[in-house]
């Protein structure tokens, strides 16, 4: 793709964790980038900077003049998507953030799609690890049952065999206090109180791991657009051991990319009339691989428009088998076959 017929995209949060791997995938791609934030901060090589304080609605639509697509990753996004999701409409770009805020997706979702349609815009909150791609990997599931067919059940397991949390992966949690919710009876809900444990198989190089309820932003995404009766999600309790430790390091580079030494696995199962289906993603560093996610949605949506306008998820807006392969094997391994066993 070159760059001199390629609109640029703007990232806001730029100076982040997360922004620097999407200023590097955007230049590895030769797309143009335009770094902004709330701040001044050091500015990536090749990319201009632009300072709009997410509560300076003319800053934000000035940042981002003349720009195809807005890739937000300045969490906590139940503070920033609204107004910059908002400012990227008025300023004619496609929207994309990387939440793993349910109730910031839902409202992202709920909010913004009626203008996304009329300026033929298209506004994809949740397009990261989280959301983005167990959204994903369900649909490619889902892709070929007759149109409207209900699923039984979807259930998303992820398993790290480290977290080293970001700041904001830290803010983000203390300012997200909503209940979590599952899908039951066709409709997003708040999950149990008492959630139990389990055991789930995520084969090599993880394998068995302790698990305990903990859903993102995918229920989100899921409900959004697929006809599912039951979903919840599954994560692995070693992680969120060093999550909630306030001693663990933030992560730190071990190769050329940046990345973390962090391995992972996203198992999503899904159940319909055709029977129990399992879809596997594995890769490196969560924070890393969101970059590639939400680049490949911007690249085309500013290539092609998107399928139809609105606010969707990333598994509707897209083809996801399709998507899936342009990531692998360089960020993602992916695998489709029938559920390795699990342990109540």
């Amino acid at each position: 793709m070159s760059s001199l017929h390629v609109s640029p995209v703007a990232v806001y949060g730029a100076t982040g964790h997360t922004g620097r791997f999407v200023l590097a995938e955007l230049a590895r791609r030769g797309i143009p980038a335009v770094a902004a934030g709330r701040r001044a901060g050091p500015a990536h090589a090749g990319a201009g900077a632009r300072v709009a304080p997410v509560d300076d609605p003319d800053a934000l639509v000035r940042a981002f003049s003349g720009c195809g697509a807005v890739i937000n990753v300045a969490g906590p996004f139940l503070d920033t998507a609204a107004a910059v999701a908002t400012a990227a409409l008025r300023a004619g770009c496609h929207y994309i953030d990387v939440t793993a805020e349910q109730e910031s997706a839902r409202a992202t979702l709920r909010d913004h799609d009626a203008d996304a349609r009329r300026r033929g815009l298209a506004v994809i909150p949740a397009a990261g690890f989280y959301g983005g791609l167990a959204d994903l990997l369900a649909s490619a599931l889902a892709r070929g049952a007759d149109d409207g067919a209900a699923i039984d059940a979807i259930t998303v397991a992820v398993a790290l065999d480290r977290w080293w949390p970001t700041p904001g992966t830290r803010s983000t949690g203390a300012r997200n206090t909503f209940p979590r919710l599952v899908i039951e009876n066709a409709a997003l809900a708040p999950m149990a109180a008492a959630p139990a444990q389990a055991r789930w198989d995520f084969g090599p190089p993880l394998g068995m791991r302790d698990v305990v309820p903990l859903p993102f932003s995918e229920m989100v995404a899921l409900h959004h657009h697929l006809p599912v009766r039951r979903a919840g999600a599954w994560f692995g309790s070693d992680a969120l051991r060093d999550l909630r430790d306030p001693a663990t390091t933030p992560p730190s580079a071990v190769d050329a990319l940046g990345r973390s030494p962090q391995r992972f696995t996203m198992d999503v199962v899904l159940d319909d009339a055709r029977g129990r289906r399992r879809a596997r993603a594995s890769g490196q560093d969560i924070y890393a691989v969101s970059a590639p996610l939400v680049v490949e949605a911007a690249a085309r949506l500013i290539a092609d428009g998107p399928r139809q306008a609105g606010a969707q998820s990333l598994g509707a807006a897209f083809d996801p088998h399709a998507f899936l392969d342009a990531l692998a094997p360089a960020w993602l391994q992916v695998e489709y076959g029938p559920p390795v066993p699990t342990q109540a």
